[in-house]
C-alpha cells in the first residue's frame, strides 16, 4: 500500500461517517454547521494538523487528512459536534493512506452517494478545501488530489450518463407528495427553508404542478424573498409560522437548525398534514406523529426510493471507474515522483559538484583543454546515471529504501517534501 508520509509518523487518512451505518439521528449529532467547521480548522491548525478539509452534508460527515493517527481527526469531530468516541466507534469508517485516496474518488465521483450519481458532493468537496486554504491547511498533496477528484468528477459527468435522469431528494419528495396527496393543485403548500434542498424542492414543485398555493418561511426572510421573487410566491415572517402550519396540507422542513424547529405544540390541527423533513439533524420533532392525521416523512425514506432511472445509472458505473483509475494513477504517479525528487535533485547537484571539481582539474592540467566538449559530455552522462536511478526508484518494491541508499552511497543532503 502506497504511504503518503510527510514524516515518519505521519499518514494521510479519512475518518467520518455516512447514511450507509449511521441513521439520521446518529448523522445529525456529527453534523457541523458552518461555525463548528470554522472552529475545528482553528482547533486543528492550533493541535499541528498539517493539513485536512472537513465536509458535512445530509448524508455524511467527512474528515480527510494528515495525522500521526486517525484518532488526532476523530478527536477534532467528535470535539466539535455532538456525537461521542463510542457513538463514532458503532458507525464510523477510517481510511489510511491509499484506501483515503480511493475513497475520496469514489465520494466526490457521486459512486458513494445515497443516490447514485449525485454529484452535490463535488461542491461541498471544492468549499471545504477553498476553507481549508483560506486558515493555511492545505499542502500540495492535499491540493493536487483534490483537484484530481474534481477532474474525475467532470470526466465522469460529461463522458457517461451515471447522472442522467431526473433522480434526486428534491425530485423524490415532489414525487412522493403528488403520489400521495390528492387533488394537489387546491392544498396549501409550505416550505419552511430555503437551505439548498429546500430550494431545489420549491423549484421542483413548481416546475412540474405550475403550483400557486406555495407559501415561504424562512428565520432569514430576506433570502426567502429572494427565491419567492424569483419564482412569484408569497413569502410570511417567521412570527407567522405556527399560523402558516395550521393552513397547510403539506409542509417541506429544510432548515439547518441543530435542534427541531417544529413539534406537536405548535400543531392545532383540524385537518391531516404531511410533512416532510429535509433536514440533518432532523428539524421535525417526532412526536408530531402522536396527532392524529399527521404524516411525517424523513430524508432517508426519500432516498431509498429507486426506480428505473437509477437503475439504469448503475449500468455507467464500470465506465465510471475506469475513468477514475485512469486519473488516481496519474495522481499516485505523481506521487512517487513527488517522494523521489528532491533525493534525484540533490544527486545530479552532488553529482554537478564532483565535475566542476574535475572540469577545474582537467583546466589547469591541459593547454588545450576543450571546455565546451568537456561540459557537454559530462553533462549527458550525469542525465544517464540519475535517469536509470529514477527508473531503480519507480520500479523498485521499496522506494524507501532506494532513497536511503542513494542519500547514504552519495552523502547527501537535502530538504525533506512536506506534501
Amino acid at each position: 500500500m502506497e504511504n503518503f508520509n510527510i514524516s515518519k509518523h505521519s499518514s494521510f487518512y479519512s475518518v467520518g461517517l455516512s447514511y450507509k451505518k449511521a441513521d439520521a439521528a446518529i448523522r445529525g449529532k456529527f453534523s457541523l454547521d458552518a461555525m463548528a467547521k470554522s472552529t475545528l480548522l482553528i482547533q486543528a491548525e492550533a493541535e499541528g494538523i498539517e493539513a485536512l478539509i472537513v465536509t458535512s452534508t445530509c448524508n455524511r460527515t467527512e474528515i480527510y487528512g494528515f495525522a500521526n493517527h486517525p484518532y488526532q481527526l476523530i478527536k477534532l469531530l467528535c470535539e466539535n459536534s455532538q456525537g461521542t468516541v463510542k457513538e463514532f466507534e458503532e458507525v464510523a469508517y477510517i481510511y489510511k493512506n491509499q484506501d483515503a485516496v480511493n475513497h475520496m474518488f469514489r465520494v466526490g465521483t457521486g459512486l458513494d452517494s445515497q443516490i447514485l450519481g449525485d454529484f452535490e458532493i463535488i461542491s461541498q468537496i471544492k468549499m471545504a478545501f477553498a476553507e481549508s486554504k483560506s486558515n493555511g491547511l492545505v499542502n500540495s498533496f492535499l491540493e493536487r488530489l483534490v483537484n484530481s477528484v474534481i477532474q474525475a468528477s467532470k470526466r465522469i459527468k460529461t463522458d457517461t450518463d451515471i447522472s442522467s435522469g431526473a433522480t434526486s431528494v428534491s425530485f423524490a419528495s415532489v414525487h412522493y407528495i403528488f403520489k400521495n396527496v390528492e387533488d394537489i393543485a387546491n392544498k396549501n403548500i409550505l416550505l419552511f427553508g430555503t437551505g439548498k434542498i429546500g430550494r431545489n424542492t420549491c423549484e421542483n414543485l413548481v416546475k412540474h404542478s405550475k403550483h400557486e398555493q406555495i407559501t415561504l418561511i424562512n428565520r432569514t426572510k430576506d433570502k426567502a424573498e429572494k427565491l419567492a421573487q424569483k419564482l412569484n410566491l408569497v413569502v410570511k415572517d417567521y412570527a407567522d409560522l405556527q399560523v402558516e402550519l395550521q393552513k397547510a396540507d403539506v409542509v417541506v422542513v429544510a432548515t439547518g437548525a441543530q435542534n427541531p424547529t417544529i413539534d406537536k405544540t405548535l400543531l392545532n390541527l383540524k385537518k391531516p398534514l404531511l410533512i416532510l423533513d429535509l433536514s440533518i439533524p432532523k428539524n421535525v420533532n417526532d412526536n408530531v406523529k402522536e396527532i392524529e392525521g399527521v404524516t411525517l416523512v424523513h430524508l432517508d425514506h426519500l432516498s431509498q426510493m429507486t426506480d428505473e432511472t437509477l437503475e439504469n445509472r448503475k449500468l455507467h458505473i464500470p465506465a465510471a471507474e475506469l475513468i477514475i483509475e485512469e486519473i488516481k494513477e496519474e495522481f499516485l504517479e505523481w506521487t512517487k515522483n513527488r517522494k523521489f525528487a528532491p533525493t534525484i535533485q540533490a544527486l545530479k547537484e552532488k553529482l554537478n559538484s564532483i565535475k566542476e571539481g574535475e572540469l577545474n582539474f582537467q583546466r589547469k592540467k591541459l593547454s588545450n583543454f576543450d571546455e565546451m566538449q568537456a561540459e557537454l559530455i559530462s553533462n549527458r552522462i550525469i542525465q544517464k546515471i540519475t535517469n536509470h536511478f529514477v527508473n531503480h526508484l519507480k520500479d523498485g518494491d521499496s522506494m524507501d529504501e532506494g532513497i536511503e541508499w542513494i542519500e547514504k552511497v552519495f552523502q547527501l543532503e537535502q530538504e525533506k517534501v512536506f506534501f
